[in-house]
C-alpha cells in the first residue's frame, strides 16, 4: 500500500508544505544544505539502510535513469540514517552518482523532521519528497516496510511540477 498526501501516517509532510532546510554530510564528508539547491527542483528520497536489497534496487533505478532528473534539471538527494563512511562505501560499489547524505547524528533528525522516521526501529521510512524550485514540495509518498517505490511515479510527478512551472504567470 503506498500513502501519499498531506496527512499520511506518522505526520509526513505532504504536497503544499515548505520543505524543512537542513545540512547533512554527503559521502565525501562535504556539507550539503537544502536551500543552496533553490531554483531548480530536488528528489529527496530517504530510505532505511545503505547496501539493503530493496533499497538497492531503488537507488539502482535512479542511477539506471539519468534522463529522467535531468529533463527536470531536478537533484537527486538520497537519505539514510548510515555513517558517511558507510555512504561512501556504498555509492562507490553502486556506482551512483547522486549525493547519499548521511542522517546519522543525532541519529534521523531529517528524516523526523520530514515525517519518514521509525522511531521502533531507529531508520528512515520509504518517503520521498520532490520539491519544486522554491523548496515547496509537490509529490510526496511514503510506502510500508517491504515495498519499493516506482519511478515512473517520480517521473509524472517531474513532468507535472515541469508544466506547472511553465503555465505559471509571474
Amino acid at each position: 500500500m503506498t500513502v501519499s498526501g498531506p496527512g499520511v501516517p506518522g505526520g509526513a509532510l505532504g504536497p503544499g508544505d515548505r520543505a524543512p532546510d537542513f545540512s547533512l554530510s554527503n559521502q565525501f564528508g562535504e556539507p550539503v544544505r537544502l536551500s543552496a539547491l533553490r531554483g531548480h527542483p530536488v528528489v529527496l528520497v530517504f530510505y532505511p539502510f545503505a547496501f539493503s536489497q530493496i533499497c538497492t534496487g531503488e537507488l539502482g533505478a535512479i542511477r539506471d535513469r539519468p534522463e529522467i532528473f535531468a529533463e527536470a534539471g531536478a537533484e537527486v538527494l538520497a537519505v539514510s540514517v548510515d555513517s558517511k563512511y558507510a555512504l561512501r562505501a556504498y555509492g562507490e560499489s553502486e556506482g551512483y552518482s547522486f549525493q547519499l547524505l548521511a542522517d546519522f547524528w543525532p541519529h534521523g533528525a531529517v528524516a523526523r523532521r520530514y515525517g519518514v522516521f521509525d522511531e521502533a526501529s531507529g531508520m528512515a521510512l520509504r518517503g520521498t519528497f520532490i520539491l519544486d524550485g522554491g523548496g515547496v514540495i509537490r509529490y510526496s509518498v511514503v510506502n510500508p516496510r517491504g515495498q519499493a517505490r516506482t519511478i515512473d511515479d517520480y517521473a509524472a510527478a517531474l513532468a507535472r511540477i515541469g508544466e506547472n512551472d511553465r503555465n505559471r504567470i509571474e
